[in-house]
Parts: structure tokens; C-alpha cells; sequence
């Protein structure tokens, strides 16, 4: 791979004009291809099959409910007044008839003939029927329309409060905290490379990667159903990942310029070494986030190959545009030579020494850190591996269930009307549940429909049940049950539960269907798929780990070790979101928007990304650990010389990764957020206290064994060279590596 990595770096870097004006027209043949057959996304959070799903397909063969999409008005009294008095009943009726009045409203619902008016007569909740289809966007206009409709009864003195999906904030996926993330990526990679056209490039890659991302997926949309929450994530990863895979390779560059290599021989060399490690890196990351798709949940699945194309895009980008856009920059790229004044000298008379020991160079921060760790590794891996596990145990408190109108923030207009309904008609109200009977015989329907209710009398955690509604054709019926609880918690859950089980003896008794359904006994169901999938995705991560890793350093040691430092950071990130989002640490100052149960899929995902940032890190550091070893045989000057050579890019692309995530923590998106903070935090923790802190322990206290591998299982496992420490420049690219005049490579 190293060889056609070389050969692609070097025709690129020649070539550069041809690879940029391809990349141009390809991404402009994307964009408006996607532009042009874009597709909406999807909020569904469905799994075909599963219990819920299948008799509410079935339900609505017998109770059809018209495609287009619906809201909640809620109408509140002020304190000791109720909406049925002659003072508020009139301007309340005068606003629903105007609502109906409204251009694109197909029906309003009259609270007091529905029956939703509260028991004390403080609340009404009116339905308002839109004409538009539910995969489209109703008009402002006349979400407007309603809003000013509403004028009557709130100068009457009634709050109104607009709820439902078409009142949902929409949430971009990109918006003003993303960009003040890239700016703080920008002023890190300017830090680490000491010039702003090196820190520039990966900025552009990344983004342009993104660009072309996000158009793709949007044709794509049209054919494949996407969940509208792929997009942010996809952004987020492509330009974490990208940013970080490009400052590998303009890094090795920027060394090799340093030493004197001719800049097209430079950027075919590093294109072929860490070219080969970010392929390796990428890989795990794709591999990872394709797993997703096991659990068998197509939202899931849309994520996590939305993800995954992302993070495909930013390989091919860094592998092929970059090298041409380095090869632009030509000589500029070379970092400047450090200056030591007499001043200076004087200062650190032991500077000198210092350089001599570590190759004529001051050390940096990450030996300096690697030397404090090997003084005492004993001490540092208990202590940091206490630490870590400290922060774990909340994990063993995740509560888990999918989000809704509960769940946003509570300055949206759907998250107080979800509020108000809560409080006057109690919280189940917002997700009630249905029993569906259907049986071809309709006098069997309606026993089997009576029997239902009778076994619902008394049931522990029911606040109401209500009448049998029979379809037309009457060969089903259904009862809907108001629980005591909300749609989220585990009681809710546990009701479903007993329901399915309490109506297998009616079923089985009188030979009908009975299945207990609703959107909210769907979302139980997935919720209950995510969390059935976590043990075996875990299973399959860790095994594909200690795969990939025993084939990339030939070690038994070293997989192993990374592996439980992949568990305890993810650990860590787990019991970090515990205490924020469910606990309320510093859950203001986040802007968390509620406390309580987590989406169902924040631990899947964030174990498939960070599995595949943890491998980055292990990859980035030990290989560069493991070709110092193999070059001297020294095991202790071996992590000193890795983490000389690793630390510093390892160190920024960490912090790069952080500030990324934490831009979209700011999201206020109820779904993206835990994501964002456990993907941060366990960046955080896995960059700078496993592989910076505890990998370096471990290998110090294994000494030579760390790079032991049996014989058998080294002739049975594949080679596969990561960094292409093992390549050599093929001698037919002597030519182009020579120093040339390179006018015509963007100004040198």
C-alpha cells in the first residue's frame, strides 16, 4: 500500500494543477447533483417488525389517519379561572374559528366536544390539521396565520402556547458554536505548526470534504430514507477526523522539509507513511460506525453510513487533495529555524544538554510529560487507572430512552406545550398507549374488546382507559390507556411490559390479535433493540480490536493494553454523561436543555467513534514507539523516542477533535448533545491520560515483553505496515524528487 501511496503523493504533488481542477469539478458535480435531487430527511425512529411497529401498521389498515401534519394548541387559564367560563369561552372560540380560517388549515378540533379539558378547567388543548403531507414543511405563513389567530383569546387573558412538529426549532447543523470551533481548531494548528498556511490546509481539506459530504448525502435522501440527525453527525466527525488526518501527513511533510528532502519526494513520502496510518486509522473508524447497522434500526443505520461516508471522504481527501495543495505551497511549508539567544542560554544553561540528549533538540512538553510518567509508571498506573474507574461508575446508572417534545429546551414552544399538557392531564398524557383488537369476526372483536377492558381494571400504573372505538368494517377495535407516568421513564416501560404479557391469555382465549401499540410503546421497542445490541457491538469492538492491533504491532501486549484503555475511557465518558445529563452537573452552565434518560443510541455511537479515535492515538503514538524499537532495540529510549516524534501532533489533534465536539455540545440539539460531551470528554481522557499517561506506564513496566508475539501467530497473522517504516522510495521517482526550479508549483 506504502508503494501506490508514494506513487499517488508524488503524481499529485507533480501533477497538482490536474488533481486540484479535478477535485473542483468532481465536488461541483456532487454539489449540484445533490442540490438538484436533494430529499428531505426523516425523523422516524421505528424498527419494521418489532412488536409496536407491526400493530400500528396494522392499526392503521383499520383506523387511517390522513398524511398530513398536525398541532397542539394549548389554551391556559390565568390562576382560579377556568376556559369554560362566558368571559374566556367566547374569545377562545373566536380564535379557533378564526385558526380555521387560516390558508393550509384543513380542521381545528373543538376542546369541549374532544374532551381535552383538564379536570380543573384551567387547560384546553385544541388540534389544528394542517393540508400539508408529513414528509414536507408547513408554510411560515400559516404557522403564522394560526399564531395571529390565537390574538383573541390571549387578550382575553388566556396563555397560548403553540405545540407539535411544526412548531419544533429547527436546529442547523452547522451554526455559529460549530464555527467558533473551527476557529479555535485553527488557532491550535497555527500553535502547532507555527504558520498559518500550514494550519490552513487541513482546515480546507476538511471542509471541502464536508462540502461534498453533505451534498451527496442530500440526493441520496431521495432514494434512501436518512435520519435528519446523520447530517449534524456526519458534519461533526468529517471535520474532526479530517482535520486531524491531514495534520498527520503535512506534519511528517513539514519534518522532511525540515531535514532537507526535496518537497515532491516529501510529499510522496509522507503521502506513503502517514498516508498508510491514517488509511489504518480511517479504516477502524469506518469499520466501527458500519457496525452500526447490526442492530437492525434503520435510523441507526443511517447514521452510522452517513458517519462513515464522512469519514471515507476525509481519507480520499487527505491522501489525494492534499498533496496537491502542499506541493502549492511548495517551500512554504518548511518550518522556519529556531533562534537561541545569548539571553536564552543564559537563562537554561542545562538547554545544551538537553538537546544533546534528545538529538540536538530541547524536549517538549510530551517527553517532558513521558519522562515525569517512566520516573514512577507504578504509581501513575494506579492512579490513573483508579481515576478512570472512578469516573465509570456512574456509567452503571444510564438510563436510556428515544428523545421527544420532553426533551427540548425549555424556551421552545413545543417543550411548554408538552409542559402544560403534563401538568393539567398528568404526564402520561403525552404518550398514550393503545391495545389493538382485530379478529375477522366482528361480535368476537367486540367480546374480545370487553374482556380488554376488564383486564385493564385495576391495573398498577394506569390513570385512564378509554372506550372501545370500533373501526368501520368492525373487525377491529381499539382502547386507548393513559399511563400515570411519561412516555420516557422506566415505568412507562415496565406497563408495556405487563400489558403485552397480561393480553396473551385474552389472545389465546378468544383467538383474536391483541398487541399493545402507539408511538410510545414503538419508541420502547427501540429503545429496548439499542440497549439489547450495546453487549454484542461491545463484544464484536473489543475482539476487532485486539485484531487490528495484534496485526499492526505483532504484540500480544499491546492490544490487550489499548483495549482496556479503550473500555475505561469509554467508561469514563459514560459516567461524565451520567453526571451531567442525568444528574445536572454543571448541566446550566452546558445549556443542557433537560435532565434525565439519554437518546437510547448515544452509547452505541459514541463506543463505534471513540473505539475508532482511541485505535487513531494507539496507532499514532505506539507506531512511532514500535519503529524506534525495532531500530535500536532499546524498549525504555523507545517510548522517550515515540512520544518525540508523536506526542506533539497526537496532543494538538486531540485538542482539535475537543474543540469540534464541544462546538456542537452548544447545539442545543436534545440528540447530538450527549454525543458531543461523551465523545469530548472520552477524547480527553483516552488522548491524555490512557495513551499519554498509561500507555507509556504499561510499556515501562513490560520492558521487552511488550513487543513479543509467539512465532506461530506471527506466521499466521497478516503483515501489514502502518506507517510504512519498512517502505523505501522506489528509485524511479528520483527524478521528480530532485530540486527543481518548481516556479511552476504555485510559487517557489
Amino acid at each position: 500500500m506504502a508503494t501506490l501511496l508514494y506513487r499517488l503523493g508524488e503524481w499529485g504533488a507533480r501533477r497538482w494543477r490536474r488533481m486540484l481542477i479535478g477535485w473542483l469539478l468532481a465536488l461541483g458535480v456532487v454539489t449540484g447533483l445533490g442540490v438538484s435531487f436533494a430529499g428531505s430527511f426523516t425523523d422516524s425512529g421505528s424498527i419494521p417488525g418489532s412488536p409496536a411497529q407491526t400493530a400500528l401498521t396494522r392499526m392503521e389498515r383499520h383506523f387511517p389517519e390522513p398524511d398530513v401534519q398536525s398541532a397542539q394548541i394549548v389554551f391556559r387559564a390565568p390562576p382560579g379561572r377556568e376556559v369554560t367560563e362566558a368571559a374566556l369561552r367566547g374569545p377562545l372560540e373566536s380564535s379557533l374559528e378564526a385558526m380555521g380560517r387560516v390558508p393550509g388549515v384543513s380542521e381545528v378540533s373543538d376542546p369541549s366536544e374532544s374532551g381535552t379539558v383538564s379536570a380543573d378547567g384551567r387547560t384546553a388543548v385544541a388540534r389544528v390539521t394542517f393540508s400539508t403531507k408529513e414528509e414536507d414543511d408547513v408554510p411560515a405563513a400559516t404557522l403564522d396565520g394560526v399564531k395571529s389567530a390565537g390574538a383573541a383569546a390571549e387578550q382575553a387573558g388566556l396563555r397560548t402556547v403553540y405545540g407539535g412538529e411544526p412548531y419544533e426549532s429547527s436546529h442547523p447543523p452547522v451554526g455559529p458554536s460549530e464555527l467558533i470551533g473551527l476557529g479555535v481548531a485553527l488557532v491550535i494548528l497555527v500553535i502547532t505548526f507555527g504558520s498559518m498556511l500550514a494550519a490552513g490546509l487541513p482546515l480546507i481539506t476538511a471542509v471541502l470534504g464536508i462540502v461534498g459530504t453533505m451534498a451527496a448525502m442530500a440526493g441520496l435522501a431521495t432514494v434512501f430514507g436518512i435520519s435528519d440527525n446523520a447530517p449534524t453527525l456526519a458534519i461533526m466527525l468529517g471535520l474532526a477526523v479530517g482535520i486531524d488526518y491531514a495534520l498527520f501527513i503535512v506534519s511528517r511533510h513539514r519534518a522532511q522539509l525540515g531535514a532537507g528532502m526535496p518537497v515532491r519526494q516529501s510529499i510522496a513520502t509522507a503521502t506513503a507513511t502517514a498516508g498508510s496510518a491514517v488509511i489504518f486509522a480511517g479504516a477502524t473508524v469506518l469499520i466501527a460506525l458500519a457496525g452500526l447497522s447490526v442492530a437492525g434500526v434503520p435510523m441507526l443505520t443511517s447514521m452510522g453510513l452517513a458517519s462513515a461516508g464522512a469519514v471515507a471522504v476525509a481519507v480520499v481527501t487527505a491522501v489525494t487533495l492534499l498533496p496537491a495543495l502542499m506541493a502549492m505551497a511548495g517551500h512554504r511549508l518548511a518550518p522556519k529555524a529556531r533562534r537561541s539567544t545569548p539571553r536564552r542560554r543564559r537563562f537554561l544553561p542545562s538547554l545544551g544538554r538537553r538537546r544533546a540528549a534528545h538529538g540536538g533538540r530541547a524536549p517538549g512538553m510530551g517527553v517532558r510529560w513521558t519522562q515525569g510518567v517512566l520516573r514512577h509508571p507504578v504509581r501513575n498506573l494506579i492512579l490513573g487507572t483508579a481515576a478512570l474507574i472512578a469516573l465509570a461508575v456512574p456509567g452503571m446508572e444510564l438510563k436510556l430512552a428515544l428523545t421527544d417534545e420532553g426533551s427540548a429546551a425549555t424556551s421552545s414552544s413545543s417543550r411548554q406545550a408538552y409542559d402544560l399538557i403534563s401538568d393539567a392531564f398528568g404526564p402520561g398524557a403525552n404518550g398514550p398507549l393503545v391495545v389493538l383488537v382485530e379478529n375477522d369476526d366482528p361480535a368476537t372483536v367486540t367480546s374480545t374488546a370487553v374482556a380488554v377492558e376488564d383486564e385493564l381494571r385495576g391495573v398498577p400504573g394506569i390513570a385512564d382507559v378509554s372506550g372501545a372505538d370500533l373501526a368501520e368494517d368492525e373487525t377491529a377495535a381499539r382502547i386507548q390507556i393513559i399511563p400515570d407516568t411519561g412516555p420516557r421513564s422506566e415505568e412507562t416501560s415496565d406497563l408495556v411490559s405487563r400489558l403485552r404479557t397480561l393480553m396473551q391469555p385474552v389472545a389465546q382465549s378468544t383467538g383474536s390479535y391483541v398487541a399493545v401499540t402507539g408511538m410510545t410503546a414503538v419508541s420502547i421497542d427501540v429503545s429496548d433493540k439499542l440497549s439489547g445490541a450495546l453487549v454484542p457491538f461491545v463484544i464484536v469492538v473489543v475482539g476487532l480490536s485486539l485484531l487490528l492491533l495484534m496485526i499492526a504491532f505483532r504484540s500480544i501486549a499491546i492490544p490487550v493494553k489499548a483495549t482496556i484503555g479503550f473500555l475505561l475511557s469509554v467508561g469514563a465518558a459514560f459516567g461524565a454523561t451520567v453526571a451531567v445529563f442525568q444528574w445536572g452537573w454543571l448541566a446550566d452552565l452546558l445549556g443542557v436543555p433537560s435532565q434525565g434518560s439519554v437518546a437510547s443510541f448515544v452509547p452505541i455511537i459514541v463506543m463505534s467513534v471513540l473505539f475508532g479515535l482511541a485505535m487513531d492515538y494507539e496507532v499514532f503514538l505506539v507506531s512511532a514507539m514500535r519503529e524506534d524499537y525495532n531500530r535500536h532495540g532499546h524498549a525504555h529510549n523507545a517510548i522517550l523516542g515515540g512520544a518525540r516524534h508523536a506526542s506533539r501532533v497526537v496532543t494538538s489533534a486531540a485538542l482539535i477533535m475537543i474543540s469540534v465536539f464541544v462546538s456542537f455540545l452548544f447545539s442545543r440539539d436534545a440528540d447530538i448533545m450527549p454525543i458531543a460531551f461523551a465523545l469530548a470528554f472520552g477524547v480527553l481522557v483516552d488522548a491524555f491520560l490512557v495513551r499519554m499517561t498509561l500507555v507509556p506506564a504499561v510499556l515501562a513496566l513490560l520492558g521487552d515483553r511488550a513487543w513479543w508475539l509467539p512465532r506461530r501467530l506471527d506466521r499466521m497473522l497478516p503483515h501489514l505496515d502502518v506507517e510504512g517504516e519498512n517502505f523505501h522510495a522506489p528509485e524511479t521517482a528520483a527524478p521528480h524528487a530532485a530540486p527543481v526550479k518548481e516556479s511552476a508549483a504555485a510559487g517557489l
